[in-house]
């Protein structure tokens, strides 16, 4: 007979004997492993009714989806058109409802990638066109323009600088454009105007 069984069957009737320090940490271990076990199961879980809800609605995409050691749900979604309170609900509704508290308390956060968010995904870049983009590139450049396009390889920013005149003195107005590849995107924030 192995050392391991026969201890697990020794400890409940032997508490207080010399193997009690074993004992404690058998079941230490015991514990975590069950943790890590019912938290795998948990994320998994959560995933696949995020991932049913999000199918169901083809207009909203995940930016970010987490769940910490305390069990805090975090989710955040954008959406082809913006997302409403209601787009929140209903992500959230299709989580809780379908998940049992007896068996794992939890909290449910759903939220909207929010306006000064960056922008993480090529999806996200087609309801911007026509706004303004801050663009930092893996390059250390720093391009700021309006965004006329975006393609499933990257984007197309264009605006107005003043450069000295061909000939003669003085400046003139011109219009500047550059095409940058997602790739290359370290960063890009939608420039708000007030």
């Amino acid at each position: 007979m192995k050392i391991i069984p026969l201890l697990r069957a020794l400890k409940n009737q032997y508490k207080s004997c010399i193997f009690a320090p074993l004992f404690t940490i058998m079941n230490k271990r015991e514990d975590e492993e069950s943790s890590l076990f019912i938290s795998d199961m948990f994320r998994e879980t959560v995933k696949e009714l995020l991932d049913n809800a999000l199918n169901e609605r083809q207009d909203l995409f995940l930016i970010d989806f987490d769940i910490l050691s305390d069990y805090t749900i975090r989710v955040v979604l954008d959406g082809d058109k913006g997302v409403l309170v209601e787009d929140c609900m209903f992500v959230s509704r299709s989580i809780e409802h379908n998940l049992d508290r007896e068996a794992q308390d939890f909290s449910l956060e759903v939220t909207s990638s929010g306006a000064a968010s960056p922008l993480v995904l090529p999806r996200q870049y087609n309801k911007h066109i026509g706004r303004t983009l801050e663009v930092k590139t893996n390059e250390g450049n720093k391009l700021e323009g309006q965004l006329t396009e975006a393609s499933e390889d990257g984007i197309l920013l264009t605006w107005k600088a003043r450069e000295p005149k061909p000939v003669g003195k003085g400046k003139v107005t011109v219009t500047k454009e550059a095409a940058i590849a997602f790739s290359d995107i370290k960063e890009a924030k939608v420039k708000i105007k007030f």
